[in-house]
């Protein structure tokens, strides 16, 4: 691409286009059946007093084309403040060109200088080779003895009432 797209935190108007991006990257995964996410959703979660996540949307004069959404992490063992990038997106046509690294580079930057973040986490599908060799040539290293679990929905409710 010739167009050198720019980076920038997102606001609340930029909402229902994070939630196609995201609706995009979901299909890519095979997640699109359990896509869940909307407009709304990602206004809510995303932006006002106390917003749950934030984004960098990577961007040329006309089109969004690119985005990675991440939130507050923490390590005990490291005793450091981190960031975990949830969702990191680029659009096919974009693809190859460094966007997915410059946005990455952007919630480095960003984090290290609001938040105090000193690393990095996220995790990768393991059909998304890709991804994966992107990840590996940055530094990224997979912990091993992390497997990453999740809790919802009847289950999480249960525990919530006091019992699984």
């Amino acid at each position: 691409m010739s167009v050198h797209p720019t980076i920038r935190l997102a606001s609340p108007e930029d909402a229902e286009s994070i939630a196609t991006m995201l609706r995009l990257l979901a299909g890519e995964l095979g997640d699109g059946e359990a896509f869940a996410s909307t407009e709304e959703t990602v206004r809510t979660h995303g932006f006002g007093h106390a917003p749950s996540f934030a984004t960098l949307i990577a961007e040329t004069a006309r089109e969004h084309v690119g985005m990675a959404l991440f939130f507050h992490h923490y390590s005990t063992t490291r005793g450091q403040r981190g960031v975990f990038v949830q969702d990191l997106w680029v659009e096919i046509a974009h693809r190859g060109t460094g966007l997915g690294k410059r946005l990455l580079a952007a919630v480095a930057a960003y984090t290290a200088q609001a938040w105090r973040a000193e690393y990095l986490a996220l995790t990768v599908y393991r059909d998304n080779p890709d991804a994966a060799r992107l990840y590996q040539r940055l530094g990224f290293i997979a912990r091993p003895n992390d497997v990453s679990m999740s809790l919802s929905g009847d289950g999480f409710v249960a525990l919530a009432e006091g019992g699984a």
